[in-house]
């Protein structure tokens, strides 16, 4: 009975043998093959058919903080003058918190500026303390994103500065931008940004849809230094990481690549 034992076992283990080696080369889970294989190249991972260029040094020195030399005023922008071929990826409210856009920003290290609405936001500033944490920019967009043009100074103030010390408290850090809720403003707008220590007023030239970019202008396409506004609102579909995605491959299609608007303004 054991020399027969023995004589099946001999029989069964180089078939075995073949079969384990087979799965290993086939890159079966749990194989040497399927620990040791490459990842793909977070382009690829991501939708993209070729790496996102690293942005230049920013050519274009910030205004002084103090504003126009002219009225003290800061100014108010929808493109930076520049001749490096970038543009500006901004986000507004803080509404749609994907994990999976941290990681893109993180894998791609995509310069982005989140405008944060301290009542839209709020709830959920860990996914933005995470999204600071590979390279995101915060910035201002009011306490509760109302619409300031025409409400009294001390109105557009608080709003204004009001989020200014909740993003100071939160992250630790003072922005020097500012986006007006629904982009309409004023002069009291400006005073109030000023004394509330915001460099610059950002607007926007493009804005990503849910299919597509439109301009505000006549353009049909992007230039050198224009701002992009991305909507972060829950009720869009796609996801803000395939907007995102979208947007990345209209940007590699016309020559440009991505830079930070945090270092320019």
């Amino acid at each position: 009975m054991r020399a027969r034992r023995a004589g099946a076992w001999t029989l069964l283990l180089p078939l075995l043998l073949a079969t384990g080696c087979a799965a290993a080369q086939d890159g079966a889970p749990g194989s040497a093959a399927h620990r040791t294989a490459p990842s793909a190249p977070p382009h690829l991972r991501w939708g993209l058919t070729a790496p996102l260029p690293p942005p230049p040094s920013p050519s274009v020195r910030p205004p002084a903080r103090s504003g126009s030399p002219v009225t003290g005023l800061p100014p108010v922008v929808d493109r930076v003058p520049t001749r490096d071929k970038v543009v500006f990826l901004t986000y507004d409210d803080g509404a749609e918190k994907d994990p999976r856009f941290v990681d893109l920003v993180r894998e791609l290290r995509l310069p982005v500026t989140m405008f944060l609405t301290d009542s839209v936001a709020g709830p959920g500033y860990g996914h933005f303390a995470r999204l600071r944490a590979v390279g995101a920019g915060l910035q201002n967009h009011t306490l509760d994103h109302a619409a300031l043009r025409g409400l009294p100074y001390a109105g557009q103030r608080a709003e204004i500065c009001g989020q200014q010390h909740k993003l100071r408290a939160r992250f630790g850090v003072r922005p020097h931008l500012f986006r007006p809720p629904y982009g309409t403003y004023d002069t009291t707008t400006l005073r109030a940004a000023a004394d509330c220590g915001i460099r610059a007023v950002v607007l926007w030239r493009a804005t990503m849809t849910t299919t597509d970019l439109t301009f505000t202008e006549g353009a049909r396409r992007l230039h050198p230094g224009d701002i992009v506004a991305v909507p972060a609102t829950e009720t869009l579909t796609p996801s803000l990481k395939e907007r995102t995605v979208r947007l990345l491959r209209r940007i590699q299609e016309q020559g440009l690549t991505v830079g930070k608007l945090d270092d320019y303004l």
